[in-house]
């Protein structure tokens, strides 16, 4: 297996070479973040393929405080890497110091994802990118005007042209973060490191592992496959009466009213605080909800049912879940701001 440093050394000999090439070249981004076997391929959209430019047009647009109206905030504001792209908050504050109204997901591993938003009502990440901009809440600026206030930065028209053979527009914006953002991937956690035969689970980590897939806790049940979620909706017993609708949002269907998707387990360490609104600060919390804090809600999933844990059967599930940490992603240079 290649080490971190070793992927990062490579990433950067081919920015550099690639840099002096007058001919366009595409990279794939399973060579440079060595993705494992246990994890699908990338799909990257027809009209958006992966390329260096686009990659490095989407990272600086990223960090990029003029995409918000007042240009006080960027992605990164809210989606902080030392958190895997979530934020430590209950929800984020926007422009103007307002303050969100969900909490903010990871965006580790977006790039698999098959729609956005905790209701799920955005089917693409290109798609995606309007919504923080158009956000009250959140940026609260015209995406047209954002195209407008950078289209005289010659840095973003140079490669703009070189990734999209155009010059800087709404087009290119959009397609250029979610070429960034496909790229965030964590698969070298030690769990990672278990599944491919590098990394010995320890007694208690093993315990954990046990309990996560018995069918007496049930957490698999929705927190499944390579990157621990199902991509499901589900009511999970949060509340009686929701303030926020969930996916009935854009539905309109009481059957998903209080509908979320499922989120990924996948650094939950450092994902705190937890659920959609942010109202568990710990993974303590989160488990006794589950095991006796239930509420009835009229649709609440069948697959979530409380249960009986003790005190060294939790430990040993919070161990288990501190296994989905992957430190190399949280540091990897390249998705830090190099700009400041």
């Amino acid at each position: 297996m290649i080490s971190s440093s070793k992927i990062y050394i490579l990433f950067y000999s081919i920015l550099l070479i690639v840099s002096c090439n007058k001919q366009d070249t595409i990279i794939s981004p399973e060579e440079l973040l060595n993705i494992p076997l246990h994890f699908p391929e990338i799909v990257f959209p027809d009209d958006n393929p992966f390329s260096n430019e686009s990659w490095e047009l989407g990272k600086m647009l990223f960090f990029d405080n003029a995409l918000s109206a007042d240009n006080s905030i960027s992605c990164a504001s809210c989606h902080k890497n030392q958190f895997a792209f979530a934020d430590n908050n209950a929800v984020s504050t926007g422009i103007q110091n307002r303050a969100g109204t969900r909490n903010v997901p990871s965006l580790s591993n977006v790039a698999y994802h098959p729609y956005f938003t905790r209701e799920g009502g955005v089917p693409s990440l290109e798609m995606q990118v309007f919504v923080p901009i158009q956000e009250h809440n959140e940026f609260d600026f015209n995406i047209i005007a954002a195209v407008e206030r950078l289209e005289n930065n010659s840095l973003y028209q140079e490669l703009s042209q070189k990734a999209y053979g155009r010059n800087f527009d709404v087009f290119v914006l959009v397609r250029a973060l979610a070429n960034f953002e496909r790229t965030l991937i964590s698969s070298n956690s030690k769990y990672d490191q278990f599944i491919e035969g590098n990394y010995m689970l320890n007694e208690q980590e093993l315990l954990g592992k046990e309990l996560f897939f018995s069918e007496r806790l049930a957490c698999s049940s929705c927190h499944s496959g390579f990157d621990f979620t199902n991509y499901g909706f589900a009511n999970n017993g949060l509340y009686l009466q929701y303030i926020d609708e969930g996916k009935y949002r854009f539905s309109n269907d009481s059957t998903d009213l209080a509908l979320f998707k499922t989120p990924s387990l996948r650094n939950v360490e450092l994902t705190a605080p937890y659920m959609h609104d942010g109202s568990f600060n710990t993974l303590d919390q989160v488990i006794d909800h589950y095991a006796q804090g239930i509420q009835l809600h009229q649709n609440l999933s069948e697959e979530i049912k409380e249960f009986e844990i003790t005190t060294v059967e939790k430990a040993a599930l919070i161990s288990f879940l501190k296994t989905l940490t992957d430190r190399s992603f949280v540091s990897n240079p390249l998705f830090q701001n190099t700009s400041e």
